[in-house]
């Protein structure tokens, strides 16, 4: 979802980051314009990535916490309007104590010192404009990945495209994401009672990062597979004892006395 950007703005040539002496009054911005998200599976892929980073992320070396979000604004100079990508992705940088400030709704690259390290759109119809504009303004931005996510191919003939920033040009890149030490793959699958070919991350080997609910599954599929062979174990022991009864027993019949 993007807020309306003129031809006019669109023109203006990309200025610096404000100084700390004259960072913009966020309340004068329009940070909210009330749209919902695109649909019902652009709402739950942003969930999906978002929160299977929060669930199960092991981060990289030197990168000691980020920030994921979905459908926020995404702001460069106050003079222009933000995007607002779907998801983004940004590397050590925290939350403020509170959100509910004006100034801390949307993520203001003057306030946080640095662009988001990866941003991705999830292509719903044609209006996007994501190969064209969005595009543009993301590297002029420092985005260093960008990912376009087409499951229709509504404006692409794959459905996955990705681009790293070189020189201030986004180039077309296979879909891992080095800074990050993650990937992003199709996945067909089912995530929250709906089954889609949905985008997933994952590591380097082609394992899908879990969501909170799979890490669980997994922890009670473990812990099941743990009483499974404690009771097996416990069986087996029963069967040993048995066993060595009846041939003490025997043994005994035949006066021999085992204890000797």
């Amino acid at each position: 979802m993007t807020l309306p950007v003129s031809s006019e703005q669109m023109s203006l040539a990309p200025l610096p980051l404000a100084p700390p002496e004259a960072i913009p009054d966020e309340e004068k911005l329009i940070t909210e314009d009330g749209a919902p998200v695109d649909s019902i599976y652009s709402e739950r892929l942003m969930r999906l990535l978002t929160g299977s980073l929060y669930a199960s992320w092991r981060l990289p070396e030197g990168v000691a916490s980020f920030l994921a979000l979905a459908n926020v604004g995404l702001f460069y100079v106050a003079e222009r309007p933000p995007l607002v990508p779907d998801v983004l992705v940004s590397l050590n940088v925290e939350l403020p104590d509170s959100v509910l400030p004006k100034k801390h709704r949307s993520y203001f690259i003057w306030r946080y010192g640095k662009p988001p390290e990866w941003v991705a759109e999830i292509v719903s119809g044609t209006e996007g404009d994501e190969l064209g504009k969005k595009k543009t303004i993301y590297a002029e931005m420092g985005v260093t990945y960008y990912v376009v996510w087409d499951p229709e191919l509504h404006i692409q003939s794959k459905p996955l495209q990705c681009f790293v920033l070189e020189h201030g040009t986004y180039k077309p890149t296979e879909p891992w994401f080095p800074k990050l030490e993650l990937g992003v793959v199709p996945w067909e699958g089912e995530f929250e009672g709906t089954r889609q070919t949905w985008l997933r991350w994952c590591d380097k080997h082609g394992n899908i990062l879990p969501t909170g609910l799979e890490v669980g599954e997994q922890e009670r599929q473990r812990a099941e597979q743990e009483r499974l062979r404690a009771e097996q174990e416990k069986q087996r022991a029963e069967v040993e004892r048995v066993r060595a009864e009846r041939l003490i027993a025997q043994l005994r019949a035949l006066g021999v006395k085992p204890e000797e």
